[in-house]
């Protein structure tokens, strides 16, 4: 039993620090679309569509690299 709650543990500070990187860059990459004048009159709309763009590309990739290595 201990063994899974450290295992648990483990994965739930693991997601945590995912959850901080995600927002840094979801920072990041909104204060770039800000500095971007074409970008920022299209309003969060614009910024939306193309990371939900880029997140399903970049989740293709891994996938596509993850199936290689296996």
């Amino acid at each position: 039993m201990k063994k899974e709650v450290v295992e648990k543990i483990a994965t739930l500070i693991t997601a945590a620090f995912g959850l901080v990187a995600a927002l840094a860059w979801n920072e990041a990459i909104q204060g770039w679309f800000k500095t971007q004048t074409w970008l920022a009159s299209s309003g969060p709309w614009a910024y939306a569509i193309i990371v939900t763009i880029l997140a399903v590309l970049i989740t293709i990739w891994i996938g596509k690299i993850s199936e290689k290595i296996k």
